[in-house]
């Protein structure tokens, strides 16, 4: 597969899907129907649920999308499932149920939410056990360059990418420490895990840690908000990965 050719570069990114957090919620099949039916490509963020199913959610904590107290990796799946979307009809969705919705119709790309050093492999194997057998185009990205790292030596023939940002964010600092926050922000790992892609955050582009790595990488911009952040950042990048608005190429 050549990147700088996919769908990856070509087609602008869905962010979660196309969302409005009122009667699509991010993450939702809702939100990606919308998607599909406007041919986007979306983006999603999975992770493990206490019985260990493979659900797309992006915040370990339920309370933002949910209101409900706890976390997704201490709640069963069933639990989960009683749970509704910001007050809609919506519930949070395996990556299973995502796949057969999409069909294949357009491509996903599969965010792991692992900042876990210790138990790389779990959802690794769950999301790729999954998709090896899904007959449409995909491809996965992390922020733990260990869980890219898994892939390649699993799944070689995946795409591949590393995210990274300036991690000023309050969860993003809760995740991390001092020292793992500036290896990942100037993306100090590449040379061991060898992605085929950089996302990163919008907000910081341009920056001289991602001069330096993009210049044999594409680059894909999350979080890009309006059309005047993409025509920004445009000559920067590759790609992006939007929400809130429809980019016009």
């Amino acid at each position: 597969m050549d990147i700088k050719e996919s769908w990856l570069i070509t087609r602008p990114i869905a962010h979660r899907g196309l969302f409005d957090n009122k009667s699509r919620p991010e993450n939702s099949l809702a939100a990606f129907k919308a998607a599909i039916e406007r041919n986007y490509p979306f983006e999603l963020d999975v992770t493990l649920s206490k019985d260990l199913k493979v659900v797309v959610m992006h915040d370990p904590r339920l309370v933002r999308m949910t209101g409900a107290d706890g976390y997704v990796k201490t709640t069963d799946l069933s639990d989960l499932k009683k749970l509704k979307l910001l007050n809609t009809n919506e519930t949070i969705p395996t990556l299973e149920e995502v796949l057969e919705c999409n069909k294949g119709k357009v491509p996903v790309l599969i965010e792991i939410k692992n900042s876990s050093s210790r138990n790389i492999g779990k959802l690794e194997q769950a999301v790729l056990g999954l998709i090896k057998k899904y007959p449409g185009e995909y491809a996965v990205q992390s922020f733990n360059p260990l869980s890219v790292e898994w892939f390649k030596k699993h799944a070689p023939e995946l795409p591949r990418g590393i995210l990274s940002c300036y991690f000023k964010l309050p969860h993003e600092r809760e995740e991390t420490g001092p020292l793992v926050r500036f290896v990942l922000k100037r993306m100090m790992f590449n040379k061991r895990v060898k992605p085929d892609f950089i996302g990163y955050d919008a907000s910081v582009i341009p920056n001289r840690y991602l001069k330096r790595k993009a210049k044999h990488l594409p680059v894909l911009a999350y979080w890009v908000h309006s059309q005047a952040d993409y025509m920004r950042i445009i000559k920067y990048i590759d790609n992006i990965i939007f929400d809130g608005f429809e980019p016009k190429i």
